[in-house]
């Protein structure tokens, strides 16, 4: 690295998010909303350290090119996303089920005495049912029962199954 970029790379670490805007768009040629300073930073060297020594080679950009599939990135959720149901011809996505090992299975019931009183809650296999809700989370169950915030796994007593 030449010593001007070096000096260069080293200013952006003592630049305010503003500054790191402005520089972002003189190099870039475009505004950002991120004001998220390491990402701005990083960004920005890249594009320093690449217009003085050269960004990808042709070959890298085209397979780049071929591997990003741009109608595959949204910014934002469908709007049926937040509205429920998807449109009949929406594309349906299989996810891997990442099952916790300390959620017990479905039907289990987990049983604590909290206070004096006895908090049961009965695990489902998409989520608990306390008091005939259903939860998420171990977590929310627990905030409902104690008012504030605690890890559901450690109120059960499930963190070290």
């Amino acid at each position: 690295m030449t010593t001007n970029v070096s000096k260069e790379l080293a200013a952006l670490e003592k630049m305010t998010i503003g500054d790191l805007h402005n520089r972002y768009a003189e190099l870039f040629g475009e505004r950002i909303q991120s004001r998220h300073r390491v990402y701005l930073v990083r960004r920005i060297a890249w594009r320093i350290q690449a217009n003085a020594e050269g960004g990808l080679s042709e070959r890298a950009r085209v397979r780049a090119a071929q591997l990003a599939n741009p109608t595959d990135v949204r910014r934002t959720p469908p709007k049926w996303a937040t509205l429920g149901e998807p449109p009949k011809d929406a594309k349906k996505v299989a996810l891997a089920a990442t099952a916790d090992p300390r959620v017990p299975p479905s039907g289990t019931a987990l049983v604590r005495d909290y206070k004096g009183r006895v908090v049961r809650v009965v695990v489902l296999p998409d989520g608990f049912e306390y008091e005939g809700e259903r939860f998420r989370s171990l977590s929310a169950i627990a905030k409902r029962v104690t008012g504030s915030h605690i890890n559901g796994f450690r109120f059960f007593n499930l963190e070290r199954r």
